[in-house]
Parts: structure tokens; C-alpha cells; sequence
């Protein structure tokens, strides 16, 4: 099927937004720690930017970071000191200058369109504001989806602060701290989008790095009325979480929309967590 003026980071996103099965390439953000004290000799955190098969393994690609926003504590953007492209992963990093917590995440939000031409299907995906000179005005069965997505790691060096939302898109507010999740304990994780309470996501929780081991079935929740889900964390480790909410209506000329939400976590172990959420407190 032909693809009008492809665009990475949009395909990323519909990427995102397709559902999950057992071999689905899943994206993710994976930071080299989530914890940075002080103390420690190294300020500085380097992420892995990939989609692949298995979840923190690299697997199948590399994947596009056009949208990557890096959130300072105190609420200031920031930039990758370094960022290149391999062929599995992108690989950014950048130094804890400030105390608290930062927010590493690709950000996009556009259209997909798809229809039909002299008997053949097209399809294009690509900013709003390119839509007009890329789709045919008149185009026979076109359908139009406004698609947003957002993946994001969180990384805390000495004191957590505030976790910030933007209002925009699909995002989840933790409690506790997404830097104090506890194993044995339950979460409660409040999904908006667009700022207001995001009622009937479908959320997926999944813990990594079960490529040698038994293969654990995703934790599969839906959020109620205020958004709201809980997850019990089994376990310490990296999980990875991921939110689909699809929407009967958007923003002309869509007619529909999707919109995505991934993040990876790290639960602790009850004594390092306990000590970080008193260090939140």
C-alpha cells in the first residue's frame, strides 16, 4: 500500500496506538537509572530510545525521537547533551543539573488518513498542517484519525519533586511517586487527556525482562469514571505501561481519534522505596 510523504515520528505514533499482542513491537524509553543520589559521582543518565519484540531488549529498531522533550524539576526545558541513531536504538543523554524529578519523553500528536484511488488504497500520515496539500480534497472513502502519543521515563536525582502534566494528550498522574513505586504495593495511576479525566482507557502493565523466563500475561485494566486504575506491583523490576483511548470524535477534519500512553518504571524493593518516598514526603 503506497504511503504518501511518510513521516517517522507519526508513525510512531499510529505505531503506539495499534493494540498490543504477544509479538507486537512495543516502544519504550529505558534510562540507565531512575534514582541518581548526590552523593554518587556520576550526574548524569543516559536513555535508550527502541521498539522491539521483547520488552528492554533491542530487538527490531530504532525509534524516532523528533519529539523528545526533556522536563527540568523546576519546569524549564532541556536538551540531550549527546543524541545519535544506531540501528536498534537511539541513544540520548544529558546531566542532572538540578535536584528533583525530570520527565524524558516523544511527544507527537497529527493525522492519518486513508482512501481511495483510481481503484487503490492510499494512505498518509503527517502534521495537521500538512493535510490540505497531501490528501485530495475530494478523495473517495477517505477516512481521516487525529493520532497523539505520548512515551515518557522518569528520573529522580536526590529529592522527588512534583510530577508535571501538560494538559495535552493521553498522560497518567502516580500515586505514589512514580519514582517511589513499592513492590507488594498497590498504585493508583489517574489517566487525563487533554487535562480532564480520561474515563474507559484501556491500560496494559507489563514487567520486562521476561525474554529467559516463563512469559507473564499483561496486567489488563480499564479506568473508571475519574480515570483511575490500581496496579498491584508483584514484584521489584522495570515495567512497562501502556494506555490506548480510542474516541468517536475529533477535531475536523478528523473524524475519529486515538490517543496513546506509554511509560517505563521502576519498582523498587519496599526498603529503597520506603526511603525514597520519605525523601518525596
Amino acid at each position: 500500500m503506497p504511503i504518501h510523504r511518510p513521516c517517522a515520528t507519526l508513525a510512531l505514533a499510529i505505531a503506539i496506538a495499534l493494540p498490543v499482542t504477544g509479538h507486537a513491537h512495543r516502544s519504550f524509553l529505558l534510562p540507565s537509572a531512575t534514582v541518581v543520589t548526590p552523593d554518587q559521582k556520576t550526574h548524569w543518565i543516559t536513555v535508550d530510545a527502541a521498539r522491539s519484540n521483547e520488552l528492554f531488549s533491542f530487538n527490531h529498531n530504532a525509534m524516532a525521537t523528533e519529539g523528545l522533550q526533556i522536563v527540568s524539576p523546576d519546569g524549564s526545558s532541556s536538551s540531550p547533551t549527546k543524541l545519535e541513531r544506531f540501528r536498534y536504538r537511539t541513544v540520548f543523554d544529558w546531566q542532572l543539573t538540578q535536584e528533583g524529578t525530570w520527565q524524558a519523553a516523544v511527544v507527537e500528536r497529527g493525522l492519518r488518513a486513508e482512501w481511495v484511488e483510481d481503484g487503490k488504497p492510499k494512505r498518509w500520515s503527517g502534521p495537521a498542517q500538512d493535510y490540505e496539500r497531501s490528501v485530495p480534497r475530494q478523495a473517495e472513502k477517505l477516512s481521516v484519525s487525529e493520532v497523539s502519543s505520548r512515551v515518557e521515563t522518569f528520573v529522580t536525582f536526590g529529592a522527588p519533586t512534583a510530577q508535571r502534566l501538560t494538559g495535552s494528550g493521553l498522560e497518567a498522574l502516580y500515586g505514589p511517586h512514580p519514582n517511589a513505586l513499592t513492590a507488594g504495593r498497590t498504585s493508583a495511576l489517574r489517566f487525563q487527556l487533554d487535562g480532564k479525566p480520561a474515563a474507559g482507557v484501556k491500560v496494559q502493565v507489563l514487567q520486562g525482562g521476561a525474554q529467559h523466563q516463563t512469559r507473564a500475561a499483561p496486567l489488563e485494566l480499564q479506568t473508571d469514571s475519574e480515570g483511575r486504575v490500581l496496579v498491584q506491583w508483584k514484584a521489584p523490576g522495570m515495567y512497562w505501561i501502556s494506555a490506548t483511548l480510542r474516541q468517536g470524535s475529533a477535531t475536523a477534519p478528523a473524524s475519529q481519534g486515538t490517543a496513546s500512553y506509554v511509560a517505563t518504571v521502576e519498582v523498587r524493593p519496599e526498603s529503597t522505596a520506603v526511603a525514597a518516598q520519605r525523601r518525596a514526603d
